[in-house]
């Protein structure tokens, strides 16, 4: 099936609080009981709210077959404030596919450095793509603390690799 990773449009925005919704509430599932998830969040958001929340950052969706199965936002100051995939989505490369839209559009704006804070799933997917923990940053809500990390990843110092020289190549044509 063909994922395409795209803007995220107005209407998709039904979409993507399902996709954050169940992310949460079922994706989270094995590693926070149903009380942290339920104080993280604890009811949908209302599309106008969470459309507030979400202006100003870029939103990059993953479609398939005409469905979103995950989404990722960066905010202007390089803040990765949202990255969630359906639970069927996990481990098929729809969040890898996401963070690369993500990571040449940092690039392509100039950012030093993202930041995110991940929660104990997604954490480490983001060391397996090079970010580092800064520190740790539970939350407390609804008198419930809530595990999470702050992460950072510098992108001025990503060592891309190195094309060779061309020369020798073109000597042998």
């Amino acid at each position: 099936m063909a994922r395409e990773i795209r803007r995220g449009r107005p209407s998709d925005l039904p979409a993507i609080i399902d996709v954050f919704w169940r992310g949460v509430h079922e994706g989270a599932a094995p590693r926070y009981s149903e009380a942290e998830r339920r104080a993280w969040l604890p009811a949908r958001p209302e599309p106008e709210t969470f459309g507030r929340r979400l202006a100003g950052q870029a939103v990059f969706v993953a479609e398939e077959a005409g469905r979103v199965s995950g989404f990722m936002t960066l905010a202007p100051d390089g803040l990765l404030d949202f990255a969630y995939v359906l639970p069927e989505a996990r481990r098929s490369g729809t969040a890898d596919d996401l963070l690369a839209i993500v990571l040449n559009h940092a690039a392509a704006e100039g950012l030093p450095a993202l930041r995110t804070r991940a929660s104990d799933m997604a954490r480490p997917f983001f060391a397996r793509h090079g970010w580092q923990v800064t520190r740790p940053a539970p939350q407390c809500r609804e008198g419930v603390v809530i595990s999470a990390t702050e992460m950072e990843l510098p992108l001025a110092a990503r060592v891309f690799p190195t094309w060779p020289d061309p020369a020798p190549l073109l000597s042998r044509m």
